[in-house]
């Protein structure tokens, strides 16, 4: 029976210590408790949290403000993760350290995209004739 639950997606455990990684990152990116001229003058939005289910992993999605120099902050991020761990294995006071690993969150991108697609004049015509049918 436990196999079929972890089947059907993350434990509410995973789920709460992965936004309580969250929360604390956010924290610390917005205080600015990260020495790094690039985290200084770029405010970063820390988007989700997605926790390996032996919370030992944690994939973190950030969105640098306007989506400005990304690169730059992922690589600050990339510089600072030693820190950034530490932090968060204080924090949260947990059996072991998440390792984290940190992404671009992409899912503003698509979104953008397809609502581009949607608002496009041929799919718009598409769509009016397909509600006749």
């Amino acid at each position: 029976m436990r196999h079929k639950e972890q089947s059907e997606g993350p434990s509410v455990r995973v789920l709460r210590v992965g936004e309580q990684v969250r929360h604390i990152l956010s924290e610390i990116l917005a205080r600015g408790d990260v020495h790094d001229d690039v985290l200084a003058t770029h405010p970063v939005s820390v988007t989700e949290v997605r926790m390996s289910p032996d919370l030992r992993h944690a994939t973190v999605f950030v969105k640098p403000l306007l989506g400005k120099d990304e690169e730059a902050v992922l690589k600050a991020l990339r510089t600072n993760t030693a820190y950034l761990q530490r932090e968060v294995a204080h924090r949260i006071r947990m059996k072991y350290a998440a390792k984290l690993k940190f992404l671009a969150d992409e899912s503003f991108d698509e979104a953008s995209h397809i609502d581009k697609l949607l608002r496009d004049p041929k799919v718009a015509r598409d769509l009016e004739s397909g509600e006749g049918e």
